[in-house]
């Protein structure tokens, strides 16, 4: 009976994420025309994430301004990938939680599609974070120009900085035509390559992390010095490092969790209903007057927030390896159809808040599919409420120009990604940086 029921829930989960109407249906709740301002906010406080409350409230160093605006409009529906949702009904019942001797999980049985379908009973919370490692992304997400990002600090002073990237999965693919594993993998989930393009003084300075398909083995994470003009290993314990000069740590980009599925675990907290930018115009997005200057928050110029369903789970270090680690807990938003984190509020090792993180991703076209909820494109940025220092970034500029998926690939900027993996996803590449 028990396996009858889980398999009943599984095939709801498959048709919410291959099904407009259903995944419609998830979200409500805000009437569609609402306006939540200074002065309303509390009406609607149970539809935020805690650290949106915090920023409401306006006792941190980062607030937001008197004349804020959040505009709510329908709740999206576009269709999840239907490779990833064909992979979900295929393999997810072959997969297994394998615990290890130091207090590690793994898993066995992983093919591809989403892990955990319905994640329930004493380990929901991990297989939420699992879910959100492998949710559907494009096979290959690229720059089509440098992706700005801004760096504030306490006094208002700003610098900025440019990069370029080249995301790739090798491993775990759900494409229509494309295999599971690509034959040049070789062991590897998925690559992240970043390179900085501006300021000229640290130009080329590039971030390569590599993920393996056994989750056990610990990402090698390489690092590019113009300077010495070769590459540097750096060690699997230096994820609290800064993110090439940010306020983000390896830990952080892009997704909230960048990886190492079994150093930690997460505890199940609650499901909550919370408002998040899905879409937005590219071009809106990519222009700086678009934002509120105090706190780089969008207006309503770029686009209208939603409701969405979420769980909340509470991410920490397994206990073997906390000590010396700078979060004491993540608290993260995963949205129940994408999968994709919506937000997160960090906490320091003494379990005071320490940075909030909205992470708005962008829904945006991928060749020969509906619009994903995650191409790579967002808005998001990292409020330092302890050191009273921020850092935004948007994938956009003010000519519309964004990140682009698979085929595009083949001409972003003038660059092959697509065709190119050793060059921009290999540590072999990182050897032809200056030629």
């Amino acid at each position: 009976m028990k396996r009858a029921l889980e398999g009943l829930f599984g095939v709801a989960f498959m048709l919410v994420l291959a099904t407009p109407a259903l995944a419609a249906e998830a979200g409500g709740g805000i009437p569609v025309g609402t306006v939540i301002t200074k002065q309303n906010w509390q009406q609607y406080r149970d539809f935020m994430p805690d650290g949106m409350v915090v920023l409401f409230e306006g006792n941190a160093f980062f607030k937001f301004p008197p004349d804020v605006r959040i505009e709510i409009g329908p709740t999206s529906n576009w269709r999840v990938n239907s490779a990833y949702v064909q992979n979900t009904e295929k393999y997810a019942s072959q997969v297994k939680i394998v615990d290890l001797p130091d207090g590690e999980h793994t898993l066995s049985g992983y093919e591809a599609g989403r892990p955990f379908p319905d994640p329930s009973g004493p380990r929901k919370g991990w297989e939420i974070l699992v879910d959100e490692w492998y949710r559907y992304v494009p096979y290959e997400i690229c720059s089509t120009k440098g992706i700005p990002a801004y760096l504030v600090d306490r006094f208002g002073h700003m610098t900025s900085e440019e990069v370029k990237e080249s995301y790739r999965r090798m491993g775990h693919i759900s494409e229509p035509g494309m295999p599971i594993y690509l034959p040049a993998g070789q062991g590897i989930d998925y690559s992240e390559w970043i390179q900085v393009t501006f300021p000229e003084e640290t130009r080329y300075l590039t971030n390569l992390t590599l993920y393996y398909l056994d989750p056990t083995k610990p990402e090698d994470l390489f690092l590019f010095i113009p300077a010495l003009r070769r590459s540097l290993r750096l060690s699997s314990a230096a994820r609290c490092s800064p993110f090439i000069g940010t306020d983000y740590t390896q830990d952080d980009p892009r997704t909230g969790f960048n990886g190492g599925i079994t150093r930690f675990d997460a505890t199940f907290l609650r499901d909550q209903k919370i408002i998040t930018l899905v879409n937005a115009d590219a071009k809106a997005l990519g222009t700086l007057s678009n934002y509120y200057p105090s706190i780089f928050f969008p207006t309503p110029k770029i686009g209208k927030w939603e409701v969405r369903d979420t769980w909340v789970i509470d991410i920490r270090r397994i206990p073997s390896q906390a000590k010396g680690y700078c979060y004491g807990k993540q608290i993260m938003w995963v949205d129940k159809v994408s999968g994709n984190a919506l937000w997160k509020d960090i906490y320091d090792s003494n379990l005071k808040l320490w940075k909030i993180m909205p992470l708005e991703h962008i829904a945006s076209p991928v060749p020969g599919q509906d619009p994903q909820y995650e191409t790579g494109n967002f808005w998001q940025a990292m409020y330092d409420l302890q050191n009273d220092h921020m850092t935004a970034a948007q994938t956009s500029n003010p000519q519309g120009q964004w990140d682009v998926a698979n085929q595009d690939c083949r001409n972003a900027g003038g660059i092959d990604y697509y065709d190119n993996v050793k060059e921009f996803n290999t540590v072999d590449g990182l050897a032809q940086v200056l030629r």
